[in-house]
């Protein structure tokens, strides 16, 4: 269904025609801007926007670089920004510049990233005002984040699209808007060719990476890839840890673990407890390095506790890694279960262990789901896939 309303107030007819080219959309991620120095997922989404709408001509400048981050629930801080909002909308108009862009594009809003300016700056240009990856979770009125939990509200509901690349955000998405029919599935999604362009050469790899770890190339290697921080991905780790201790298989096997963090002592000390003589510790790896790893690899195994969705997943599966992973947040849009590999409920690790061991120990289930899984993520979740999903999107939406 079409998306309908918007920060101009006005309805977005779908014309039937192609769009007119080059277009120009103000780009704005709240939480951290697509060129910060810092690497991190959300990073990451953005610029994936970004290359995605480059694909159908569409030129995406900056906004503004404000980070809205409020991480420590202060009041006094959320209301100055709402206090902002004005110059700083004014600001991101002069920094667009002409031409006017057709519509204002805001990555990732929620109760700690609000938007303070871009549906008033969308409205006084007279665009839509268009939101990807918003989530509203409703036990945040009235506590600590309020305003920003609120600011969040407003902006889904002056915004003429939703795209939720996590599905389970949609429940709570629906009741704060008057037009649920703007919410609109937009499944996460990454550049296939880094992971596709070396299909051939994973016996040379898995050599070398043999040799350099002491890993026996007739064994499965499982690997694991995450950000070694306290938190989740801690808690992801430990629950790794938990269902190495009672993994059961008569066939050999060796956990590769890639990271690095201030958690990274405590991590791997759990790991090596738990399976001593299997772990391997390959560090951080560039995006090329770890392509070249999911393709030496048989097997992902990932917990996903408090996963938004799981970016490491799509990559193992353009690679055609199968992956076991914990089936929380939006894990399910990204491994499709019986297709990419297995889910597994949430905190019951003798079935993470079970799962794992299933596919450590038969070769032809393992090559199935990871040809499954690179043909699904090559038609749905590709960076092509992403462009002609916002081509449809943007031919809805009445641009200039």
């Amino acid at each position: 269904m079409r998306p309908s309303g918007g920060a101009t107030g006005r309805s977005i007819p779908n014309t039937g025609r192609g769009l007119r080219r080059p277009l120009r959309a103000a780009f704005y991620a709240p939480l951290k801007a697509p060129d910060d120095p810092t690497p991190s997922g959300d990073r990451r989404i953005a610029r994936l926007f970004q290359q995605a709408f480059d694909r159908i001509d569409v030129e995406t400048p900056l906004a503004s670089r404000f980070r809205s981050r409020e991480a420590k629930g202060d009041p006094a801080r959320q209301a100055q920004m709402a206090s902002l909002g004005p110059a700083l909308g004014r600001r991101a108009i002069r920094a667009i510049g002409p031409p006017s862009p057709a519509f204002w594009f805001t990555y990732h809003l929620y109760y700690k990233a609000a938007d303070w300016f871009g549906p008033e700056a969308a409205a006084a240009m007279d665009i839509p005002y268009i939101v990807a990856e918003a989530s509203y979770a409703p036990k945040r009125a009235g506590g600590l984040w309020d305003l920003s939990h609120r600011r969040v509200a407003y902006g889904v509901q002056q915004a003429a699209a939703v795209l939720c690349l996590n599905p389970n955000d949609v429940a709570c998405l629906e009741p704060i808007t008057e037009h649920p029919e703007k919410l609109i599935s937009f499944p996460p999604f990454l550049d296939v060719a880094p992971y596709s362009k070396i299909e051939g050469q994973r016996a040379a790899d898995r050599a070398a990476f043999g040799q350099q770890h002491g890993l026996p190339d007739d064994a499965v290697w499982v690997l694991a890839v995450g950000m070694m921080r306290r938190g989740d991905k801690e808690a992801s780790f430990a629950a790794l840890a938990h269902a190495l201790a009672v993994l059961e298989t008569d066939r050999d096997w060796r956990l590769i673990v890639v990271g690095d963090g201030p958690a990274q002592a405590d991590i791997m000390s759990a790991l090596q407890n738990a399976a001593p003589h299997r772990v391997a510790f390959a560090g951080a790896l560039d995006e090329a390095t770890l392509a070249r790893y999911y393709a030496a690899a048989d097997l992902m195994a990932w917990p996903a506790i408090g996963e938004a969705f799981g970016m490491a997943m799509l990559e193992a599966q353009a690679s055609g890694l199968p992956v076991v992973a914990g089936n929380v947040g939006g894990v399910g849009a990204v491994v499709a279960d019986g297709v990419g590999g297995l889910l597994v409920p949430q905190g019951d690790d003798h079935a993470f262990a079970a799962a794992m061991a299933a596919l450590i120990k038969n070769d032809q289930r393992r090559l199935i789901f990871g040809a499954g899984a690179a043909a699904r993520i090559r038609e749905t979740q590709s960076l092509d896939a992403a462009a002609d999903r916002l081509e449809t999107i943007l031919q809805r939406i009445s641009v200039r």
